[in-house]
């Protein structure tokens, strides 16, 4: 539809609304998109999970949203207030009057005529009429160019988040440390406990403290396994997403802490007695970007993982839509040997 026609169709939509003073509510129906995994594969180790977010939802327009309603509550709010011990009063009809000249009112003689002080009110009410009538043509004029110069910008806006939520960026970062940094499950342990995954701010805050956490023991890193995927469409990255954590959430035997969205778990785990001495930790990072380009490319030296934990971490809160953070064993007193590792995380790179 070109701007000319919009623009009548806008006026003549605005004139409707104005002169038959006609109220339209409506309310985009919100969307939530949740997925729930309650099977857990078998496995020889305990793991912890946490993380939220969603690539159907921007945390910018959720929060501009929250903005918009509380401040035209305000508003609704403010408009009705009226002050207490305030009253109205109404000025008696001029016919019932009379000036004379000494500047007294008093009430007219029975039978006396009012007829120009009729024709006084009469041409005064056109006289407002038609100024009535010029200024709502003037307003419906100016709103109309209004409503068509935000209409304008409102598409563009809307074409651009369009163009920039069609491509989206799947990366995953793996690191096997040796299982002298137990800092590493205690620091994860207590951060999952703790963190509000049901929030972005909680979410952000989960991925920059978890990067940090190791590249504070890079000294024991001795694995990698490093990828950064771009896909063009929202149900192909949210496929992707569930894969490589379903993936990863398989190798464990029970998960016996998980944070997700919010909502806390924690499941006993009863380590085998006979098992062999702890010798690795794996901690798995999944982040889901607004990014047409992947974060980095494959990693194969302590380098480069640097390099790619401190990119994860420089990512601007705007640009994060989901999160999981899950690491084995969770519990200390649980071990993964290098047997397993080899069975489990047959693609990790030694470093």
């Amino acid at each position: 539809m070109g701007k000319p026609q919009f623009g009548r169709l806008c006026l003549s939509v605005v004139s409707l609304l104005l002169i038959n003073a006609l109220t339209v509510n409506y309310s985009l129906p919100s969307q939530t998109v949740q997925v729930t995994v309650g099977s857990e594969a078998d496995a020889r180790s305990s793991g912890g999970r946490s993380g939220g977010g969603s690539f159907r939802s921007s945390p910018s327009s959720s929060s501009s949203s929250s903005n918009s309603s509380s401040s035209s509550s305000s508003r609704s709010s403010s408009s009705s207030y009226s002050s207490p011990g305030s009253r109205s009063y109404s000025r008696p009809s001029d016919s019932y009057y009379r000036d004379r000249p000494n500047g007294t009112v008093v009430a007219p003689a029975p039978g006396a005529s009012s007829s120009a002080t009729e024709d006084t009110t009469t041409a005064a009410e056109v006289f407002w009429i038609i100024g009535l009538i010029v200024i709502g043509g003037i307003g419906i004029t100016v709103l109309a160019m209004l409503i068509m110069i935000w209409a304008d910008t409102r598409s563009g806006k809307q074409s651009a988040n369009d163009l920039d939520n069609t491509t989206f960026t799947v990366s995953k970062v793996q690191v096997a440390l040796l299982a002298q940094a137990h800092a590493v499950q205690t620091e994860l342990t207590q951060l999952t406990s703790e963190i509000d995954t049901s929030s972005h701010e909680g979410l952000y805050q989960l991925l920059q403290e978890s990067v940090l956490i190791l590249l504070r023991n890079s000294e024991n890193w001795s694995h990698v396994l490093a990828n950064s995927e771009t896909v063009k469409s929202t149900e192909a990255a949210e496929a992707l997403f569930n894969q490589l954590s379903i993936t990863e959430r398989s190798k464990f035997s029970v998960e016996t802490l998980t944070n997700v969205s919010g909502k806390v778990r924690q499941r006993n785990f009863k380590p085998d007695p006979e098992e062999d001495p702890a010798s690795y930790i794996v901690v798995t990072l999944l982040v889901g970007t607004d990014h047409d380009n992947g974060l980095f490319n494959d990693i194969r030296t302590e380098g480069m993982l640097k390099e790619a934990l401190q990119k994860l971490a420089a990512i601007s809160p705007e640009y994060l839509l989901v999160f999981e953070l899950l690491w084995s064993p969770q519990a200390i007193t649980d071990s993964l040997t290098y047997d397993e590792l080899l069975t489990e995380y047959t693609e990790m790179l030694q470093i």
